[in-house]
């Protein structure tokens, strides 16, 4: 798990603090950011444009200047997710099927960010 105060990255530099390429705006040491800081937000999903993990789309927005790219059907056993509360990361497919829960480490993710995987993977509608 990564340490350190709250702090927004901007392409194209990245987050030192985690183990992956990371940006966003006011990202906490748990990849929660100003769009998305509650307890069960520790998540960030890698945008396919970029290979870039961002904890929400509008983290992506707000530090690139591209359109996104939401993550293929082609590649979902690739890593796509990376669990903020362990670092781990797991593809597309194996977050999806995780019943919000790392399976790395069992953090609980939000139920609510179902709602929105049509935003970032291109096999969800």
């Amino acid at each position: 798990m990564p340490s350190g105060a709250i702090q927004t990255t901007h392409a194209p530099a990245f987050d030192a603090r985690f183990a992956v390429p990371l940006r966003g705006v006011a990202v906490d040491p748990e990849a929660r950011c100003a769009h998305y800081d509650g307890p069960r937000d520790v998540i960030a999903i890698r945008f396919a444009c970029c290979e870039v993990y961002y904890p929400c789309a509008q983290c992506h927005a707000e530090t690139t200047d591209h359109v996104p790219a939401r993550w293929p059907y082609a590649r979902r056993h690739e890593p796509a997710v990376l669990c903020g509360a362990c670092g781990g990361a797991m593809s597309a497919a194996a977050y999806l099927q995780a019943d919000h829960t790392c399976p790395h480490c069992e953090a609980a993710f939000n139920p609510g960010c179902a709602d929105h995987h049509d935003r970032y993977f291109a096999f969800v509608e």
